[in-house]
């Protein structure tokens, strides 16, 4: 058999390069959608507290089709996805600060909801840059205020409420708010409205971690009666949750507290505060 006709050998197919950001990976939520992430661990219990008998389903329950929704403090993107499938149409901006939860909420948006925004950054009482600690471990708890004692704490009150066994908290807990320290771009909530050209905020949704009051202190009073329904978890530290309290109601909202019972004992409270009909 000449060169001319021996048969090519044949190729070996190659396997699709994956598109998923560095350092995460990719799951299966209970709904059979595939989302990116950090940890699958992590994404299971993010799902589980968005669509739980908690402030996130019972806010989404209030939107409409058209509704804009505020999502701050984003981290990959999960209530944004759950907000947008529970309700066709929504008007969806989600901030987030890390690079690498943003690589991920960046990602899960672009699959799952294409018109919503992605925007990167720390929402806080002014544009500049911040230091923020990471947790890749537990990167929910990350924050403008991270505490690793009081993060460390707080989770073992949580595990312990949930029926984990002590034997087993000391070892979940090990290392799990280890931070890196990153330089972050911040802007307020009125920024966003300007650079968004928003008319109406029909849900500006919080989950911070002790920055609560600086996002609702970047609203500037103009911006105020945009905003029709407030959601947040809110660290009572220092009376922070009476003092958000006593601002949303000087501006119109009336304002429901209540505590998940998994964490009873711990500072962290959910706040609901909508404008009356």
């Amino acid at each position: 058999m000449t060169e001319q006709t021996r048969p090519a050998k044949p190729t070996r197919p190659t396997a699709p390069r994956s598109t998923a950001p560095a350092d995460t990976s990719r799951y299966e939520l209970p709904n059979g959608r595939r989302i990116t992430c950090v940890s699958a661990a992590e994404a299971k219990v993010l799902w589980a507290e968005a669509t739980g008998q908690g402030l996130y389903r019972s806010a989404a329950d209030t939107l409409r089709p058209g509704t804009t929704v505020l999502d701050i403090g984003a981290n990959i993107g999960i209530v944004s996805l759950m907000f947008g499938w529970r309700v066709p149409d929504l008007r969806i901006i989600s901030v987030e600060p890390a690079p690498t939860t943003y690589a991920c909420l960046e990602a899960n948006l672009r699959s799952h909801l294409p018109g919503a925004v992605a925007v990167r950054g720390a929402v806080s009482d002014c544009a500049g840059e911040s230091t923020f600690t990471y947790y890749p471990k537990s990167t929910g708890n990350s924050g403008l205020f991270a505490d690793q004692q009081a993060d460390d704490a707080n989770t073992r009150i949580f595990l312990r409420n949930s029926g984990i066994p002590e034997d087993y908290i000391g070892e979940i807990v090990k290392d799990l708010h280890r931070g890196i320290q990153l330089t972050v771009p911040t802007l307020t909530v009125s920024d966003l409205v300007r650079r968004h050209e928003l008319r109406e905020i029909g849900l500006l949704k919080i989950d911070v971690e002790r920055a609560e009051h600086l996002v609702l202190a970047g609203i500037e009073d103009e911006h105020w009666p945009l905003i029709s329904h407030v959601v947040a978890e809110v660290h009572d530290e220092e009376g922070r949750l009476k003092s958000i309290t006593g601002l949303l109601e000087r501006h119109g909202f009336t304002v429901s507290v209540a505590q998940q019972p998994q964490l009873a004992g711990t500072d962290l409270y959910e706040l609901d505060a909508g404008r009356p009909v």
